[in-house]
């Protein structure tokens, strides 16, 4: 077995998993080689002669082998751990002992009535956790397809993936989603056979599966079953479909991916491949957070590195208010943010010293100085800048992280440097979607200037083509981005309309970003082919769809204000509140595009402003204290007089500055 996953790095051996290492001063000059005879395609130097690879080792083709694989490499250590409370440690189960339970959880289905073939959906709809893995595998020991259902994609989504994946099998964590999935048998939308509840059923729940004639089982019943009548795996073919994944969509119900085992092997190869060859040395001592939704790949080929490594991964306690006590706990050493995270953490740090010049201006110094380090290729967090200003901000991720990525949606470079100076890691950003099974790009360390998403992966190929409605032309560097490799979905499910707009004939996915080849051959996003854009958690928009707008929490300038009217064509207003109106006291008129006010008063209450000499604001001048009174205005804090005297004044008016 190759050490920690390396391939072959000669000409020598299996064409399909042979890259070679390139000097990161020269990767950054030449990030992309022309593929010999094709129609304008690019490759990682990293290929010979441009040949993609669909793996790592020959013997690892699919997500069953990459578990024997880490099994192997963790030498009997642990696999996943979790936290029985928010007061306790990790505790962990191995590798053997995960594979045990994976066996008798696929026998224990079997027994039930499912299949060991790809024809056999299973569908979960669950937060991260160890039952979720367990179901995964098994799915993956026993040739079942996993069908991935999440809160956030609506009722509406939920019914139409049951309904076209036709789910006979579904495993639950909790009971509100046991009772939702009943309820829908109930009301003759779904034909669920068995449901199975990784927690202790409820009485309601028995009681309206009994009227629905619906099996429901708890998951260590089904364990308990299989133990006591083991079946042999029957792994499955790289051919074989691993999994439905349903994307978030623009309009419309969303579209089944299809992905294939060499599908996800591929791309797994294809990102560990760039990362091994220069910075990404993991090894079964790592340790993972698992707190993004594992209903996207996104999560899951990050989980696949891990296991093919033998390494450990955490979950999360499913509450992301303990998420920062799960780190802090859990001390990983591999972690992935998505921009809404990274965003949060880098204006919670601004905000931190907004009130301070000193402590300003010694971030602003600190941040310089290790801006200059890095630009020279310096990545530490062991300089006295880090213990004076960053210690605290590493410590949030708890300390030990080396290697970070990001991917999902668009992220500033200059946030992701000032991330990288702060945290003082290797800081990654991925770019691709969930019909590439994940990642297209990657960013190579030391490119930290070009805003470019870097580099291709080692399992596709990428070229850009014509967009001429919006004068974007291949022969001048720009154009729709297109992947082309072992890691491009097969088709949406059910759904071959849709497959012909994204697959073309020669097999290329189209995109619909427009990208822009760098002097140094990396990628660029510089358009939507489409009016589309996508938020900082993922999700996708079509403004078009979007007629109205408002935003309030937090100030945002006039300018950033205007450039969204612009961009998206939609009224675009700005509410002023706070908790205690019921939200709104004050809205911006239409039409007031310039004066930067909050605008006037909303219909239910009446605003004052009132003195506040020890800063020299007096209500006679027209500036003071916002005060507002109206039947929106709260009744006052729940148990807490004396707080409530100080929102309140006698007359009912509640202070707001």
């Amino acid at each position: 077995m190759p050490k920690n996953g390396s391939a072959p790095q000669t000409e020598e051996g299996d064409p399909l998993c042979r890259f070679k290492s390139i000097p990161l001063s020269e990767f950054h000059l030449k990030q992309t080689v022309p593929v010999e005879g094709s129609d304008g395609a690019r490759a990682s130097p990293c290929l010979y002669k441009g040949q993609i690879i669909h793996y790592l080792e020959p013997e690892v083709r699919t997500l069953h082998d990459v578990f024997l694989r880490g099994l192997k490499a963790s030498k009997g250590g642990p696999c996943v751990g979790w936290r029985p409370g928010p007061d306790q440690g990790f505790k962990w189960i191995t590798y053997q002992q995960v594979l045990d339970r994976v066996q008798h959880f696929g026998s224990g289905l079997l027994l039930e009535g499912a299949t060991a073939d790809p024809s056999q959906f299973i569908g979960i709809f669950s937060q991260n956790r160890v039952e979720w893995k367990i179901t995964e595998q098994a799915c993956n020991s026993y040739s079942m397809v996993i069908v991935t259902l999440y809160d956030t994609l609506g009722p509406a989504a939920i019914e139409h993936i049951v309904k076209q994946c036709e789910l006979q099998i579904i495993v639950v964590d909790k009971n509100p989603k046991l009772a939702v999935l009943l309820k829908g048998v109930q009301e003759g939308k779904y034909s669920i056979k068995l449901i199975v509840a990784m927690e202790t059923i409820d009485d309601d729940n028995k009681k309206l599966a009994d009227e629905c004639g619906v099996k429901v089982m708890t998951f260590s019943e089904v364990e308990e079953n299989g133990k006591a009548n083991l079946k042999d795996f029957v792994p499955p073919k790289p051919e074989d479909l691993h999994t439905i994944c349903y994307t978030s969509g623009t309009t419309g119900l969303p579209k089944g991916v299809m992905m294939t085992h060499r599908n996800i092997i591929s791309n797994h190869a294809g990102v560990y491949g760039v990362g091994k060859t220069h910075f990404l040395d993991m090894g079964p001592n790592d340790v993972y957070i698992s707190y993004l939704p594992l209903a996207h790949v996104f999560e899951r080929l990050l989980a696949v590195q891990m296991y093919y490594l033998g390494g450990r991964v955490g979950f999360f306690q499913g509450d992301i208010k303990l998420l920062l006590s799960d780190i802090a706990e859990l001390k990983p050493t591999v972690f992935a943010m998505v921009p809404r995270l990274i965003n949060r953490i880098y204006d919670k740090i601004h905000a931190g010293v907004a009130g301070s010049a000193i402590k300003k201006f010694l971030l602003d110094k600190a941040h310089k100085s290790k801006l200059a380090k890095l630009r020279k290729g310096v990545v530490t967090r062991s300089s006295i800048w880090d213990s004076l200003v960053f210690k605290k901000i590493q410590n949030l991720v708890g300390g030990r992280v080396r290697f970070c990525i990001t991917g999902a949606a668009p992220v500033s470079p200059d946030v992701l440097n000032f991330m990288r100076c702060a945290l003082g890691i290797y800081f990654t950003e991925g770019y691709g979607q969930t019909e590439s099974c994940c990642g297209i790009s990657i960013t190579v360390p030391g490119d930290y200037e070009s805003g470019s998403v870097g580099t291709p992966v080692l399992c596709n190929h990428l070229k850009l083509v014509d967009v001429p409605e919006k004068n974007y032309f291949a022969k001048d560097g720009v154009g729709e981005i297109c992947a082309k490799g072992a890691n491009i979905f097969k088709g949406y499910y059910k759904d071959e309309e849709k497959t012909k707009e994204a697959l073309d004939e020669d097999g290329w996915l189209h995109t619909g970003d427009v990208g822009k080849w760098l002097p140094n051959g990396s990628l660029k996003i510089i358009d939507r082919k489409k009016h589309i854009f996508k938020l900082s958690q993922g999700e996708y928009i079509a403004p078009e769809k979007v007629k109205f707008c408002i935003t309030g929490a937090a100030p945002v300038s006039t300018d950033v204000l205007n450039f969204m009217r612009c961009a998206l064509g939609v009224y675009f207003t700005e509410g002023y509140g706070q908790t205690e109106a019921t939200a709104g006291i004050a809205i911006s008129v239409p039409g007031d595009y310039y004066s930067g006010s909050v605008g006037t008063p909303t219909l239910s209450n009446y605003v004052k402003l009132v003195d506040v000499p020890e800063k020299n604001y007096f209500a006679k001048e027209g500036v003071g204290e916002i005060c507002a009174k109206g039947p929106n205005i709260f009744q006052g804090y729940y148990k807490n007089e004396e707080k409530t005297k100080e929102a309140l004044d006698e007359d009912g008016m509640a202070s707001y500055w």
